[in-house]
């Protein structure tokens, strides 16, 4: 209908700079790279187990051999890579105090801000002190909080009962607010088993890929062609017990420890794990923006 008060020409006239907008509008929407409302995507905040903590559902790791592949980086180049990740959607963000990378990461996210970052960390072995070990985390990040702080590599069976000093310092941290959740990091199928079974576990970080490279267990590819409901490796099983007692899980080794260097190993493994509803995130060990680009892209074609 024309608008009363103005002649045709000038009607078409509006009508043809309304829908040149519009179709501008949609344009940069489509070259910014912007999801469409209500599609799943890499940078989706995520609720973590029953901790009620969010994160992306990508997070960025620190510690590529032990850290040495982003401290070749240098200073600048780290926390350029941080801020580069950050921009894309990316809020999580794994340490360790073994990673060399450990000292720079307070720098590094300075400046950013503390409310929308998760930060996870690790302390290795048993600590003579583990309040001040937990308390120099903080310190070194310069944060009041680290919001997941896990157990670092357990590989015995039985693992539990020997870290028993720790894992009560770990609560006292909890409560003290120092921490805000509390897991395990696993890399043998029995330790992962005894992380399952233990009721202190609130946070799981699990090694998932189906190539079976620096996992715990056999072959996950073994398992991929079965019925699924019935037949799964034993990785998966755990990780199905733990979302069951409402834990977060995170997935680590998804491209291999680095070292899946083909493209369709990367994709196959990124398919993979986007395919498991138990992992609320996954973490990759990133060292150049290309990798970081690379990863959101492979996540949102297997979320699609």
């Amino acid at each position: 209908m024309q608008t009363p008060g103005i002649n045709r020409r000038q009607f078409i006239q509006r009508s043809a700079t309304a829908t040149g907008t519009l179709l501008a509008g949609a344009s940069g929407l489509l070259n910014s790279g912007a999801a469409p409302a209500g599609k799943r995507t890499a940078v989706d905040q995520m609720t973590l187990g029953k901790t009620g903590i969010k994160l992306s559902r990508l997070g960025m790791g620190t510690g590529s051999n032990s850290g040495q592949i982003q401290y070749d980086l240098g200073k600048e180049g780290f926390n350029s890579l941080i801020k580069y990740a950050y921009d894309q959607g990316i809020t999580y963000f794994d340490c360790s105090l073994t990673y060399r990378t450990f000292p720079w990461l307070g720098q590094a996210i300075k400046g950013l801000p503390r409310e929308k970052l998760f930060i996870q960390s690790k302390i290795p072995g048993q600590p003579e002190d583990i309040l001040a070990a937990i308390d120099h985390h903080r310190k070194t990040y310069d944060t009041d909080y680290v919001d997941t702080m896990l157990i670092h590599c357990m590989i015995k069976e039985g693992w539990t009962d020997q870290w028993k000093r720790i894992m009560d310092g770990f609560d006292e941290a909890k409560q003290r607010g120092w921490i805000k959740s509390k897991g395990v990091s696993c890399h043998s199928l029995p330790a992962l088993r005894g992380a399952t079974a233990t009721p202190w576990a609130e946070v799981h970080l699990v090694r998932v890929n189906p190539q079976g490279r620096r996992i715990d267990g056999p072959e996950e590819s073994v398992w991929l062609d079965r019925d699924p409901g019935h037949d799964v490796s034993p990785v998966v099983s755990e990780m199905r017990a733990m979302k069951a007692k409402g834990r977060g899980i995170i997935g680590m080794k998804i491209i291999g420890n680095g070292e899946f260097v083909k493209a369709e190993d990367r994709e196959k493994s990124i398919r993979y794990a986007m395919s498991l509803p138990e992992l609320d995130s996954v973490v990759i060990g990133f060292k150049t923006k290309g990798e970081i680009d690379e990863a959101i892209r492979r996540m949102n074609d297997a979320l699609a």
